[in-house]
């Protein structure tokens, strides 16, 4: 097969599925959901019907499909709030309506043990979208530094939270230079991190003190990083053979965008951008958060990578960002040169390893926060 773009996608809407007790009134059973999230207008909007799967019975929730169709063909998310008029960046309840109708378009189920969860999984995506805008760091591959008095760095665990420093706090200072004063260095996965499970302990703090208590005490003892991290904290929706749709996005997940030139991805730090999707068609930018990207944005700046290598006096690849950026600005005058870029960067990426002419810039999956309310969490801290 040729374009990774043509490959055929799965775009039928299941959107959320409630495990639990039967619900004899699934219509009222989904006003009491949406009722929760203070979004009870959209009722007349969603199919509510009580399902038996293979292992339990559920109550599944889904905008109609006449509704998808309309606010968002080809489960296109990237236009959603424009398409509301809703103002996510000033109203926190307009950016819930959008993670909302978001997740009830999901082509894969989003699964839920309970209405709690849903609950907590909304205000998790807001926090993580209200500190992403927040966010503005210092770009360092080989270098990072958190505030003093709240960290101390330690060789063999990495950064450490000071004894008597509150995680919440500790990672809004690190992270937030209207609250420190300073910018930090991190590389773009870090500093993706540190956003996930502030917007995480942000909700435990409300809703499951205990398990919050235990988080703390770990980021003070051995914090957890890259691999394990993902495994811990985060569920991952799609994969490289079953790809989510290309423009399919709810406020507060995480995607990366792959760099597809093998060249400029030798470079240490631009084998790709890890980004959090803000909603409203924008990803967050760690580096100017006044500035985030749209799609076509990135595409355009990962693409110019490849036209900005050089090397340093120690013979390292390395790539000029204000070559990158004045790139930007001539490409961003020639519509069919636009065009070109977006066709080419629109696939879904390759492998990490795999570099072939057929491999674009988009993900295949997204990654978003794990259950964590008392007895259905399934966040299980490792053992120090």
């Amino acid at each position: 097969m040729g374009s990774r773009l043509l490959r055929q996608v799965h775009v039928d809407c299941l959107g959320c599925h409630i495990h639990g007790p039967g619900h004899p009134d699934p219509r009222q059973a989904c006003l009491n959901v949406l009722e929760r999230l203070g979004l009870a207008d959209l009722e007349p909007m969603v199919v509510a019907k009580h399902l038996h799967g293979s292992q339990a019975n559920f109550l599944s929730l889904k905008l109609h499909p006449d509704q998808v169709q309309h606010w968002a063909p080809g489960l296109d998310t990237l236009g959603l709030a424009a398409t509301l008029k809703l103002d996510t960046t000033g109203s926190r309840q307009d950016l819930a309506r959008e993670i909302v109708v978001a997740m009830l378009m999901g082509p894969v189920a989003f699964e839920f043990p309970s209405v709690d969860e849903l609950v907590s999984a909304v205000h998790i995506r807001i926090n993580i979208v209200q500190a992403a805008r927040k966010t503005m760091l210092a770009f360092h591959t080989m270098q990072a530094e958190r505030p003093q008095d709240c960290w101390q760095y330690d060789e063999d665990r990495g950064f450490v939270l000071r004894p008597g420093a509150s995680l919440i706090t500790a990672l809004v200072k690190a992270t937030q230079p209207e609250v420190s004063g300073e910018l930090y260095s991190f590389s773009c996965y870090r500093a993706s991190e540190y956003l996930i499970l502030l917007g995480i302990a942000q909700e435990l703090e409300r809703c499951n003190p205990a398990l919050y208590v235990q988080l703390q005490s770990m980021w003070g003892a051995n914090p957890i990083k890259s691999g394990l991290f993902h495994d811990v904290f985060l569920h991952e929706q799609g994969s490289m053979d079953a790809p989510l749709p290309p423009h399919y996005f709810v406020p507060g997940d995480r995607t990366w965008f792959r760099n597809p030139d093998e060249a400029s991805a030798d470079a240490s730090g631009f084998e790709g951008s890890w980004v959090m999707y803000l909603g409203g068609g924008l990803f967050n930018n760690f580096w100017q958060r006044d500035r985030p990207y749209t799609m076509v944005a990135k595409y355009l700046e990962i693409y110019h990578w490849r036209n900005a290598v050089y090397r340093d006096e120690q013979g390292e690849e390395c790539i000029d960002e204000a070559r990158v950026a004045q790139l930007v600005q001539q490409t961003l005058h020639d519509p069919a040169e636009i065009a070109r870029i977006v066709a080419v960067m629109g696939r879904y990426r390759e492998a990490r390893g795999v570099y072939t002419d057929a491999g674009g810039c988009n993900d295949t999956t997204r990654e978003f926060a794990r259950w964590v309310c008392p007895g259905t969490t399934d966040l299980v801290l490792p053992q120090s």
